[in-house]
């Protein structure tokens, strides 16, 4: 924990009358301790010294000087004079920090090794911290149980594996929690890992007093346990109880009864809810003591002439965005798709007319131009056309005059027209056929067909 020692810039009539004392903290504030200081030097916080220890000399920091220092041996109820109190031995030097640094790098091993020793001995307890002395010849072991557990033998195990003194310290799920900190719900580092040393039992009262819900879940910390931040506002809230009545938890009215739902300690304020109605009511401290004397008298009120409730928390306004872009709306948005849609849809349609057209062309490509009463629907598959008799003549094709239109005559009966899903043989592919009406004779009638 840092702590600022607000009377070191005081001055002192008397320098003999200075705190000899001062306070030491060991593996990063987890532990502290108090030292006299026997020496001719003066230490300032965060100096690094050497201690005595068990057997040797351990290295700490110093944490508090001063007058400060006699206000927390009063709290821990520790006397300044006592004969027993370890001394300060020197400054630590390269070589304790040295041989300290090399100690702490051993206790996440020895933590791991000590864990499966207690396990093979099917002992109930659980090895929450190893702390290593700075001269490797002590180790304490902080372990949590819930009963009491017989170490004897676990002792001599780790005292033969480690080659160190054991010493065995029970502590609680929370003292644990401190030692291995973290952040709690409130979004800051946890108190028992700052600033909270001792710990106060909280129960589920604490809760109610407070209106909270018994919610396991979130009012539990790290640690298992309930929160201790629910002591700290428990006497405000009891000093604000003082002013509500106990016995109205039920109050008698015309039509039925009404029954106490919370109390709002900071309005001074009773709600209550009836059967027939799932409404809440509020009512003052006053009004409820009045029902209640009523009640006594034997006398049910008509009403219960429940409170406006009006808050002044201002009502949040929302802001108003421009849009320097430009005004969106959803109907522009509907005329974009639905054009896109008709554009795809025509395309689609102008797609297969092609493919229809193309389906009605010539072997070669060329469209078969006819008259406009000459269109004849598509030959269905499997169509059969009528056999040309021996009498049938096919109009020429090789004479005729070239100036004439290119249009065909009106097709005769019996006429055989080529099948365009036919291939020619091995000839030169022909432009489109100029077909010429049949040529007459001078007395009217057909020429007839060259060969």
């Amino acid at each position: 924990m840092n702590v600022h020692d607000w009377l070191a810039n005081l001055p002192f009539s008397d320098p003999e009358s200075n705190c000899k004392i001062i306070e030491v903290s060991f593996n990063n504030g987890s532990r502290k301790d108090f030292y006299r200081n026997s020496t001719p030097h003066f230490f300032e916080k965060g100096d690094w010294i050497a201690v005595e220890g068990v057997n040797g000399y351990d290295v700490g920091m110093v944490n508090l000087t001063g007058e400060l220092v006699r206000i927390q041996i009063k709290k821990h109820d520790v006397k300044e004079n006592d004969p027993d109190m370890r001394k300060v031995l020197r400054r630590a030097t390269d070589t304790d920090i040295t041989k300290w640094k090399e100690a702490k790098a051993r206790e996440k091993d020895v933590l791991i090794r000590s864990r499966a020793i207690a396990r093979q001995l099917n002992l109930d307890l659980k090895m929450a911290e190893v702390e290593v002395q700075a001269d490797s010849r002590k180790a304490t072991f902080f372990y949590i149980a819930d009963d009491r557990v017989d170490f004897r033998e676990l002792i001599k195990i780790y005292a033969g594996e480690f080659k160190v003194k054991v010493e065995m310290k029970q502590i609680g799920a929370r003292q644990e929690a401190g030692k291995v900190g973290g952040i709690g719900s409130c979004g800051r580092e946890l108190c028992c890992s700052t600033w909270l040393t001792d710990f106060k039992s909280v129960n589920t009262n604490a809760a109610r007093y407070q209106n909270l819900s018994i919610n396991q879940a979130k009012l539990s910390g790290q640690c298992g346990r309930l929160k201790c931040c629910l002591n700290y506002e428990l006497d405000t809230y009891l000093d604000a109880l003082q002013n509500f009545p106990d016995d109205c938890d039920m109050l008698e009215m015309a039509k039925s009864r009404a029954f106490l739902v919370k109390k709002d300690i900071f309005r001074n304020l009773m709600w209550y809810s009836m059967p027939d109605s799932t409404k809440q009511y509020p009512l003052t401290i006053d009004r409820v003591k009045k029902i209640k004397a009523l009640n006594r008298q034997g006398v049910r009120p008509e009403d219960l002439e429940p409170v406006e409730v009006t808050t002044n928390k201002p009502k949040e306004v929302e802001p108003e965005y421009a849009d320097v872009v430009g005004q969106i709306s959803l109907r522009t948005l509907e005329k974009d798709s639905r054009k896109r849609r008709e554009k795809e849809r025509n395309q689609q349609q102008g797609g297969q007319r092609e493919r229809g057209q193309q389906n009605q062309r010539g072997p070669q490509g060329a469209p078969q131009q006819r008259g406009p009463q000459q269109q004849r629907p598509p030959q269905q598959q499997g169509e059969r056309r009528p056999n040309q008799g021996p009498n049938q003549q096919r109009p020429n094709q090789g004479q005729g005059n070239n100036n004439r239109p290119n249009q065909r005559p009106p097709q005769q009966q019996g006429d055989r027209r080529p099948n365009p899903n036919q291939q020619r043989g091995p000839q030169q592919p022909r432009g489109p056929q100029q077909q010429r009406p049949p040529q007459q004779k001078p007395d009217g009638g057909n020429a007839a067909p060259t060969n």
